[in-house]
């Protein structure tokens, strides 16, 4: 049997972030890995190969929709693809899925799985509902699943709304679609932190992130400074970068406000993330973004922390409601606000929770557990 995989992504730092463990147990299953990226450098090819994989460059406008360079991308796919003769491309988020699959049909690979890690920016709605931009866009991405999709074996989801969403692509096979779950995470990397001690009058919550509207980190920022005037010495922290090229990003200057008059700590960018959630006592993602699984929030339960998270797509598959932390609405600053209250009024509710996030994390997000699953969706039938 050809054991010859090609997993095609985005950016190399997901692969190193997040397919590390993967392509770990591929290797160990005695598959030949090649990884596909679109701006691999010197080091990170090194990275990869230390894996035991075979980094290759491609190219993909992960954002445009420029018909002629997307074509002329597809064919270069095409020609890796023939090229190769693997058995098995494995593609994941929606661009890669999209071009992935119907490069692996017209590479004749028997074997395509695809994976969507949430529904993204098309499918994420603002209070006011969807704009009509957007609605346009969701119909151009429902073409692109018609004609891409069906050519799957199988289609892994993250999450029970993806699930719905994704069953309903016109001329696809609902049994195609599997839900897998959160694709998890090494806890070795995020260490166990309980919390044994609270100043009762100290409770300290972060945001980590990157800092765009449909993150919540507005959200985030107004009910900081209204919890901060009722609790003087409750604290708050973010993490995370600008998106200076996203019309949804936070303005500098306006987060800069926040930490002149005392509301926020923004220590700016760190490589120690895991660190600065275990000197706080809760993790907060106000999203309203169509996530898969939020990666950041499995990494703060792994490390042991109570989550307060809005009861949308993704977000609440991680918290159970008042047992490892709390669900808001999405938008709704009061119900944030009041989330946070909770814990500065019952601050035992921390150390609580925070067990039971852990708990949870061992049970669900362990990748030690979740990868052997997923290599075995990827050579075999087995559901």
């Amino acid at each position: 049997m050809n054991k010859r995989i090609v997993i095609i992504g985005t950016l190399a730092s997901g692969v190193l972030g997040f397919r590390k463990d993967l392509i770990k147990n591929l290797v160990e299953a005695k598959y030949e890995v090649y990884v596909l990226a679109v701006d691999y450098s010197d080091n990170t090819k090194l990275a990869v190969q230390k894996l035991g994989a075979i980094p290759l460059d491609y190219k993909l406008d992960r954002a445009g929709l420029n018909p002629i360079a997307d074509i002329s991308n597809l064919v270069s796919l095409i020609i890796i693809l023939k090229r190769l003769k693997p058995n098995t491309v494995f593609s994941y988020f929606i661009k890669p899925a999209v071009y992935g699959s119907i490069a692996a049909r017209f590479a004749n690979v028997p074997n395509i799985v695809s994976m969507i890690e949430g529904m993204g920016y098309v499918h994420t709605p603002s209070v006011s509902g969807f704009s009509f931009k957007k609605k346009v866009l969701q119909r151009v991405q429902t073409l692109m699943f018609m004609f891409s999709l069906p050519l799957c074996r199988k289609i892994l989801v993250l999450n029970c709304d993806d699930q719905r969403d994704i069953c309903r692509v016109p001329l696809l096979n609902s049994e195609k679609v599997i839900l897998l779950g959160p694709i998890g995470l090494n806890l070795s990397d995020y260490e166990y932190s309980p919390i044994s001690k609270i100043d009762e009058e100290t409770i300290r919550f972060i945001f980590v992130g990157r800092l765009l509207e449909e993150k919540g980190i507005n959200q985030y920022l107004l009910a900081a400074k209204k919890v901060k005037l009722m609790y003087p010495k409750s604290e708050f922290v973010v993490i995370g970068s600008f998106d200076r090229d996203n019309p949804a990003g936070l303005p500098e200057d306006e987060l800069r406000m926040y930490v002149e008059d005392g509301t926020i700590t923004y220590p700016g960018f760190v490589d120690n993330v895991a660190d600065w959630i275990s000197n706080c006592h809760v993790f907060v993602l106000p999203s309203f973004y169509r996530e898969g699984v939020p990666r950041s929030t499995q990494e703060a339960m792994a490390i042991g922390r109570a989550v307060i998270t809005t009861d949308s797509a993704g977000c609440r598959e991680t918290v159970e409601d008042g047992v490892n932390g709390f669900l808001i609405p999405r938008w709704d600053v009061e119900a944030l606000s009041n989330a946070m209250i909770e814990f500065i009024k019952s601050p035992e509710k921390c150390i609580e929770m925070g067990e039971k996030s852990y708990l949870k994390a061992c049970r669900e997000y362990d990748a030690s557990l979740i990868n052997p699953r997923l290599v075995r969706l990827l050579e075999t039938d087995i559901t």
